[in-house]
């Protein structure tokens, strides 16, 4: 085994991360950003979407834009309301962009418009100050943007006023330097419900597959001492499919097997991920999917026939 080299199981990449798999989506979303388009990465949990963010906010600084994240599963629980929720995002923003001391920012600034909606003074914030302050692209990340959708209160209203951040642009050129960037497990279409509203129907879908074989030569650094790495990696991928948190988990498996061959791979796999599975999955990656099939609002018996009829 390679000492030098770990994979991660679970959890985001640091932006250096030797084991970081570059796919297309990293040079898409870079492009995308670099063109001052919005964009927005939904998909399946587990895929690399925060891994992706992280490294596009290195490319993206290194190029003077301005970024930050706003990870929305932070913003507090189902029982906060609209004002402590708004208020939360600004002082993330005056805090991660240095505009001010974000508590005296809050105590301030923020409750001097009191009389308005909270969506109101985060627009006012946006056009008056953040823009004003910082001179440069600002791209704004916003992560976990599914958790919105559990709100006590409705959210269209904010992806309503992101989309008008976007026409703005035709009143007010600064408003050409602003980006956003939403990523989560949702579709366009759960952003905004009311049908009466124009739909979110902005930006560029950025498309984040599973690993492929030609991607994934960072990862056979920690098989160096096994036979014929590379054709180890095409069955680690038979296997997979390419989803990076089994991809990552299995080649840190394999490295402790420095003497097995690619025929060797389907019995590890048997033993160390498939047998007593529920015991065995850490972190959970499984047992999450067992249990989101189980809670689903749709049909559970089509979802598991549907598995069914995949894996014969």
């Amino acid at each position: 085994m390679n000492n030098n080299f770990c994979y991660k199981v679970g959890g985001s990449l640091t932006e250096d991360a030797p084991s970081y798999v570059v796919r297309q989506a990293d040079f898409d979303l870079y492009k995308e950003l670099k063109a001052g388009n919005f964009c927005y990465i939904f998909n399946s949990r587990q895929m690399g979407k925060t891994s992706l963010q992280v490294r596009a906010i290195k490319g993206l600084q290194a190029e003077g834009i301005a970024c930050t994240t706003i990870d929305i599963s932070g913003r507090g629980s189902k029982d906060i309301n609209p004002e402590q929720w708004y208020a939360g995002i600004v002082y993330t923003l005056v805090a991660n962009f240095g505009i001010a001391n974000p508590s005296e920012f809050i105590r301030t600034s923020w409750k001097k418009n009191s009389e308005l909606s909270p969506l109101q003074r985060l627009d006012i914030f946006i056009e008056e100050i953040l823009l004003e302050k910082i001179k440069s692209k600002i791209v704004i990340f916003i992560d976990e943007i599914d958790s919105i959708l559990s709100l006590n209160f409705p959210c269209d209203d904010f992806f309503s006023w992101i989309r008008s951040c976007y026409e703005k642009r035709n009143l007010n050129k600064e408003f050409n330097r602003l980006t956003f960037v939403l990523l989560g497990v949702a579709t366009p279409s759960d952003l905004i419900a009311d049908k009466v509203r124009t739909p979110f129907n902005i930006g560029s879908a950025i498309q984040v597959n599973g690993f492929q074989i030609d991607e994934i030569t960072p990862l056979a650094a920690g098989l160096k001492e096994i036979e014929n790495p590379q054709a180890v990696l095409q069955e680690v991928l038979d296997w997979t499919g390419g989803q990076p948190l089994l991809t990552q988990k299995l080649c840190d498996l394999l490295a402790s097997f420095p003497q097995l061959t690619s025929h060797d791979v389907e019995n590890i796999v048997r033993q160390e991920i498939i047998e007593n599975w529920e015991s065995q999955d850490e972190p959970p990656h499984l047992k999450t999917i067992k249990d989101r099939i189980l809670r689903s609002k749709h049909n559970t018996g089509a979802l598991l026939g549907c598995i069914r009829k995949f894996y014969n």
